[in-house]
């Protein structure tokens, strides 16, 4: 990803209120953000990476930017995509014509890569992941829409690689199992 240093230093200026460094920010990491949105869209057809990382500027620059460094910058940035893709795909889905077609995409490490995942479902079976292990999670999150290996994750969690690997494991299971069910498919 972007330079830290420099990103950390346009975050911490942003944050402080220099217009300059929040103007300077987006053009410093547009190719990462770009990459992450790669990610969240695999399979989906009716939105473009650069489409999301523009709705994403428009988004963040509209709020507080409260990211302390770098890696909270684009975990903040992967859960905003997320929540992006997941309102189009609901909106989608309540249109009269073809609202029984949730949008449906691949979700890398929890499906595979042929296989399409809906994201209103995902989104729900993450919420129910969240109010059993917030940590389980947020290793979802980071793994599958920031693409962070298992030392990334472990690094931006604070725990050990070991515990990574068990939690996302538990994670990956529990969300198969959900999104298998029916009650997981079910909008």
């Amino acid at each position: 990803m972007a330079d830290e240093p420099d990103i950390t230093a346009l975050l911490v200026a942003a944050r402080d209120g220099d217009a300059d460094a929040k103007n300077a920010l987006f053009p410093a990491v547009y190719r990462d953000l770009e990459k992450i949105a790669m990610a969240n869209l695999r399979g989906n057809l009716t939105l473009e990476p650069r489409g999301l990382v523009h709705e994403l500027y428009l988004r963040l620059t509209s709020a507080q930017l409260d990211a302390r460094d770098r890696k909270h910058f684009f975990a903040i940035a992967a859960l905003a995509m997320r929540q992006i893709v997941v309102d189009r795909a609901r909106k989608r889905a309540s249109q009269k014509r073809g609202g029984d077609h949730a949008e449906r995409v691949t979700l890398s490490g929890l499906a595979d890569e042929g296989a399409g995942v809906d994201l209103i479902a995902v989104d729900r079976a993450l919420a129910k992941l969240e109010a059993l292990s917030e940590r389980q999670a947020r290793i979802v999150e980071l793994r599958c829409l920031l693409g962070l290996t298992v030392e990334e994750t472990a690094e931006a969690l604070g725990v050990s690689e070991r515990t990574i690997h068990g939690e996302w494991r538990l994670a990956r299971a529990w969300l198969s199992r959900e999104l298998a069910s029916p009650e997981g498919e079910a909008s």
